[in-house]
């Protein structure tokens, strides 16, 4: 098991059991697929022998392509930085060097968006219209912006993978009958105020979300198994209350991700799958 190498805003971690235990019980000799990788929590978790990983966040894909195929030279570059202010924002500047259409080598990114993610504030991953980094400076007793651990079990992962940067439904083609399928979306805010859709400069708006459940009821047909997780929004329940051979559940997850540090902590949401109840891990 690794431990994910990036802090992400709606990592999975804190509810990869109640995840895993709507997988069916034979899930570990089944193609896994996880199309909205993110940080990757659940992969990383149940270790999968063959089937693929994808974002739309090509930065995000460059470092998984980097940590499969050169884990040493991430770490030699990793070992390179320095936690100071002034160090970040200059690597900040270099990370978004490749927006004003500068050459910037895959693995110094890969090293960057570690360093950058570990230093900056909150953990968060955020782009502005323009495709830039634009977190701040975090303030941290101590930050571990190598991560060898995590990068060489991760590499050992996802060297049996197939690493994909497009749109999610690329997995309808790529499942097959038996195969699994984890979606992760951006969740469907359940407020004005509240939103994990903007990670990158691309939105996940509620018109992605309708195009998740057609893919979903694609793979369903093909004989594919899907669990889904998301926010409890209610347009979210409506989406997927009425759809044939899917059952929903709630389960509660503690976020620490929040501009406002008063709203933080457990909320309420969703696991939807056509997985069998009789034949789920529990």
């Amino acid at each position: 098991m690794a431990n994910p190498i990036l802090k992400w805003a709606g990592g999975k971690r804190q509810i990869i059991q109640e995840i895993l235990d709507h997988f069916p019980k034979d899930y570990p000799s089944r193609r896994f697929h996880e199309p909205m990788f993110g940080a990757g929590a659940v992969t990383f978790r149940i270790e999968p022998k063959s089937g693929s990983i994808n974002d739309i966040n090509r930065r995000l894909v460059n470092l998984y392509r980097v940590v499969k195929t050169r884990p040493e030279d991430l770490l030699i570059c990793n070992r390179s930085h320095r936690y100071e202010k002034e160090y970040y924002y200059n690597a900040r500047n270099r990370f978004n060097a490749p927006i004003e259409g500068k050459y910037l080598d895959p693995i110094e990114e890969a090293s960057l968006l570690i360093y950058l993610n570990r230093s900056c504030f909150n953990g968060l991953y955020r782009e502005n219209s323009k495709g830039g980094f634009n977190v701040p400076f975090g303030r941290y007793k101590s930050v571990d912006f190598v991560q060898e651990n995590s990068i060489l079990k991760a590499h050992e992962i996802l060297k049996n993978l197939d690493i994909h940067n497009e749109d999610f439904s690329y997995v309808c083609e790529s499942a097959k009958s038996g195969d699994l399928v984890y979606f992760d979306p951006p969740y469907q805010p359940v407020s004005l105020t509240a939103s994990f859709t903007s990670y990158s400069k691309e939105a996940f708006d509620f018109s992605n979300q309708e195009r998740l459940k057609d893919a979903m009821i694609e793979l369903n047909d093909k004989g594919v198994f899907v669990v889904l997780s998301n926010s409890n929004a209610p347009e979210v329940v409506e989406l997927y209350e009425q759809l044939e051979g899917f059952t929903i559940s709630t389960i509660t997850a503690k976020r620490a991700i929040n501009c406002d540090g008063g709203r933080r902590g457990e909320v309420g949401e969703l696991v939807v799958t056509n997985v069998p109840k009789e034949n789920r891990l529990c």
